[in-house]
């Protein structure tokens, strides 16, 4: 899995991205270097909780959305994840599970 600062950046420039702004135009909001907020992004380097705070105001979202990061974990993860559900799944659960799976991916 990748370290917690790259997972932050691309959660901050995925929802920057749902609100339609540029890195420029949200540096120019909260007032910060552009630079510096790529670098955030890319994982160079940690915000300050200062940084997420405007960065959370900016977008409209609160704190606790920059730290979602289930949905970039690795095919390999995801499967080894299911897995261990379905192990701790008795037989009615077990039986439900496979006609989600089938039904989505069918």
């Amino acid at each position: 899995m990748d370290s917690t600062k790259k997972l932050l950046g691309l959660r901050i420039k995925e929802l920057r991205k749902a609100k339609k702004l540029s890195q420029f135009q949200l540096a120019e909001i909260i007032d910060t270097d552009s630079k510096h907020l790529c670098r955030v992004e890319n994982g160079g380097s940690f915000p300050s909780i200062d940084l997420l705070e405007k960065i959370s105001i900016a977008l409209n979202i609160e704190l606790k959305e920059f730290f979602v990061f289930s949905h970039f974990q690795s095919k390999n993860s995801v499967v080894i994840e299911v897995d261990n559900l379905m192990k701790d799944s008795d037989e009615k659960q077990l039986q439900l599970i496979y006609k989600l799976i089938k039904n989505v991916i069918l």
